[in-house]
Parts: C-alpha cells; sequence; structure tokens
C-alpha cells in the first residue's frame, strides 16, 4: 500500500471517528473524504457512512441498533486508522450493492471530466 493510501485512510478513520462521536456531520465527512479513491477499504467506509447517514431515525428510535451502528463505524475508523484493510466481507457486501462510489471528485479540470463521465454513466479507465 502506497503511503498516500495509508495517509489517506488515517484522514477517513479520523473523519468516522468525529462522526461518530457527533463532532462532524455525516455531510462535512463525505465532503472532507479523500477524493478519487480507488481503494476499496476507504470505498467501503464511505458507503457506511452514507448508510450512517440514511439510518437516523432508526438510530433514534431503536437503542440497541443505534449502538451496534455506533460500534460498527467505530470499528471501521479503528481498522482505517491502523492503516489495515477492511476485512473482505465488508468490502464485498458494499460491491453488491453499488457499482462505484459517490466520492467526490477533486476541484480541478481531471475531477471535472470524471464527474462528466459519470453523470453519462460512463465508466472511465
Amino acid at each position: 500500500m502506497s503511503e498516500q493510501n495509508n495517509n489517506d485512510r488515517e484522514y477517513a478513520g479520523k473523519l468516522l471517528r468525529l462522526v461518530r462521536i457527533g463532532e462532524l456531520s455525516v455531510r462535512q465527512a463525505m465532503l472532507k473524504y479523500p477524493k478519487d479513491t480507488k481503494d476499496e477499504s476507504l470505498i467501503a467506509a464511505y458507503h457506511a457512512l452514507i448508510h450512517y447517514e440514511a439510518d437516523e431515525d432508526l438510530r433514534a428510535k431503536d437503542e440497541l441498533y443505534r449502538e451496534e451502528q455506533d460500534d460498527y463505524i467505530e470499528f471501521l475508523a479503528y481498522t482505517l486508522s491502523s492503516g489495515e484493510d477492511l476485512p473482505q466481507n465488508i468490502i464485498d457486501n458494499y460491491k453488491n450493492f453499488y457499482n462505484s462510489a459517490p466520492i467526490m471528485h477533486e476541484k480541478n479540470f481531471k475531477g471535472f471530466i470524471k464527474s462528466f463521465w459519470k453523470s453519462l454513466n460512463v465508466k472511465e479507465d
């Protein structure tokens, strides 16, 4: 794994932890998330953030579910902060639901082109 990937994982782990303890909103974390990553662990963790946000109402109603989801986010944060790969079953579970992560692209010409192709639903290489 490259040093950049390791730094991105540590940073993403920090973002997840800040969301978990309520110091950062999911939206803020998504905007700060590493851009244009191909790291499957980072992509899976990004999807976990999306699910965390989507389940906000359920977490408010069901204490046990909230605790389980909070523990899951904490596990992802710890694993990424350690620079480790997420377990393959977690990565595979998110792959089953999404063809690609809606991760933001860099704000430059290359990022614009990637966003443009994505909006057309064309896979760029």
